[in-house]
């Protein structure tokens, strides 16, 4: 019998899942890769995605323990502030967002006064370390390829693999953001697929692969052993090498890249309002 409940929350906007994560004899819970919604175009936000979560948090009665991140996401903003603000709970990354924050404050040229420490976050978390859910422990697990700062969740049965893993049709992260790597993702990869076959196994996003008419972030380690098309146990090392590298080099870049990231390495929050009380974000002009 599972320890744990887990509720999916998709953003068809930004393909991006967001799992609150519940002890069930406590009912404390955790929130995993939240959603804040951004207009581009009207650069302007609101918390339609995190006010779903927020009331099913109320509704169930969960006390809520931590809210965690699995990256700084380039493609969605966080609502782990405003999570925070609403119902509690500590907001945590890995410890090598350091290394993020140091790589992006130069492309951004934030003043001096952008902290690289990570500080910004209430914890910072090492690959082995161990946080309190209840009645279970959430594992840490630095899993980094996919950036230099990815961590994967283990509760129970359950992987939160962030964006390291895709469904087993669709496949893997991309290597090619600053600190990316294929041959480190690689080995995470294999450090995720040494858990049991039963072990499910929950990613951040989905796109829906070709002939696939749903989407889907379910898996389990058995299912990404012998199916997933980019590192099943049939290919090598050198074989995911050399694809990946090929296949980072025709991707686009995604398209919430720069405010996200310039958000999401703040924990989510804003840059400070000018002397005007507006806060800007900065467009870098052909620094990718």
């Amino acid at each position: 019998m599972n320890t744990i409940s887990i509720k999916a929350f998709f953003d068809q906007n930004t393909f991006t899942v967001t799992y609150v994560v519940a002890d069930n004899e406590s009912g404390q819970c955790a929130v995993i890769d939240s959603v804040l919604d951004f207009d581009q175009a009207s650069a302007s936000t609101n918390t339609q995605s995190a006010d779903q979560v927020v009331a099913y948090i109320r509704t169930q009665g969960f006390e809520t323990r931590w809210i965690l991140e699995t990256h700084v996401h380039a493609d969605h903003l966080s609502a782990a502030p405003y999570l925070k603000a609403s119902l509690g709970g500590k907001i945590a990354v890995g410890q090598h967002i350091t290394q993020i924050q140091q790589t992006f404050k130069n492309i951004f040229n934030e003043s001096d006064s952008f902290a690289t420490d990570g500080s910004q976050f209430d914890l910072l978390l090492s690959d082995g370390d161990t946080l309190l859910l209840g009645s279970n422990k959430i594992k840490i697990l630095h899993t980094p390829g996919h950036t230099p700062a990815c961590l994967t969740y283990a509760i129970a049965d359950a992987l939160f693999v962030g964006d390291t893993l895709f469904m087993p049709d669709f496949g893997t992260a991309r290597t090619d953001f600053p600190g990316g790597d294929a041959k480190i993702l690689f080995q995470s990869i294999k450090k995720i697929l040494s858990f049991p076959d039963h072990y499910r196994v929950f990613t951040c996003h989905d796109y829906k692969a070709p002939n696939r008419d749903v989407y889907a972030w379910q898996s389990r380690v058995y299912d990404q052993k012998n199916h997933n098309v980019h590192v099943k146990e049939s290919i090598s090392e050198q074989q995911f090498i050399a694809y990946r590298t090929q296949r980072d080099s025709e991707l686009s870049l995604p398209k919430l890249i720069l405010p996200a990231v310039q958000i999401n390495m703040r924990a989510g929050n804003m840059p400070a309002q000018e002397n005007n009380g507006i806060a800007y974000l900065k467009l870098p002009i052909n620094a990718f």
